[in-house]
């Protein structure tokens, strides 16, 4: 059975969320709607309704033009299995020492890698991404440089493959963070299901507020593979939570918002040590002076 979606963008998060509960009012009613900030520094937002039929596009068009949103696009969405379609599509990543895989390539699984088990339908940080993969490069390159790590944390772990990375090179304690608690409940799974209970300690919490990341601080090396915003906004605690010589590897950033984070965290003490482009990401390792 086909469902259907209808999506606009509008400047403001103020008139998005108007739009967004008008759009609940509809009939036929949406199954669903998001609102959704477009992360591209623009100030767009998105506003997306979900149909099981063919929403009323006068009534939308009739919302949109309320609302100073641009014209909804409605789409047909095919009744298909999106899991099964996104097991096909993700073959296994390699970066470096690392092989990443869902359960559906274990064959293929090398014994001369590190192998990470990341299931394609926990898909936030499979390693296809170029910001995961431009991280565990960005740590592929700091082992080969002779970098070590006694104390390390992932802030917005997702599915904790970066931690799990981390705890599998040096076999220390890696402490794991993530706002949402649902990434909470997939990152410990992916460590059950990768023999690794116990290795990674998995909080919920914003950046580094729990006490359990205050614990174990000063950190010599911490990911945070988030977006420009939160990493704009923990640049202070970063520098407050990682030792001297320390280091921070920063993505979740589009190649053109790199300098901006790069600025932000000179200004708190950190300089660059490598910058990696992969498509329109880009992955930033700097050092604590």
């Amino acid at each position: 059975m086909p469902t259907f979606t209808a999506l606009t963008t509008l400047m403001g998060e103020g008139p998005a969320s108007a739009l967004g509960e008008a759009l609940e009012g509809l009939s036929p009613e949406p199954t669903g709607v998001g609102v959704f900030e477009v992360e591209d520094g623009s100030g767009l937002w998105e506003v997306g309704g979900y149909f099981l039929e063919p929403p009323d596009e006068i009534a939308l068009a009739l919302l949109a033009a309320a609302h100073g949103a641009k014209p909804f696009v409605v789409s047909e969405v095919p009744d298909q299995d999106w899991v099964a379609h996104v097991r096909r599509e993700l073959a296994p990543v390699e970066a470096g020492r690392f092989f990443v895989y869902g359960s559906h390539d274990a064959d293929k699984a090398r014994a001369d890698k590190t192998c990470l088990l990341i299931e394609a339908a926990m898909a936030f940080g499979t390693g296809h991404h170029g910001t995961t993969l431009g991280c565990l490069l960005a740590l592929e390159d700091f082992i080969e440089e002779g970098g070590t790590s006694e104390r390390c944390a992932d802030i917005g772990c997702g599915t904790a493959v970066l931690a799990m990375a981390a705890a599998s090179v040096w076999g220390k304690i890696v402490i794991a963070s993530d706002i949402d608690p649902v990434a909470v409940e997939v990152a410990e799974a992916n460590l059950a299901a990768n023999d690794m209970t116990g290795m990674v300690t998995c909080v919920e919490a914003a950046g580094f507020e729990h006490q359990a990341l205050a614990d174990a601080a000063p950190y010599d090396l911490v990911f945070a593979n988030i977006l420009k915003p939160p990493l704009l906004a923990l640049a202070g605690d970063m520098a407050r939570h990682v030792a001297p010589g320390g280091t921070v590897i920063l993505s979740g950033l589009l190649v053109e918002q790199g300098q901006e984070i790069v600025e932000a965290y000179e200004q708190v003490g950190f300089k660059l040590s490598h910058r990696r482009d992969i498509g329109e990401w880009t992955a930033l390792r700097m050092v604590k002076n």
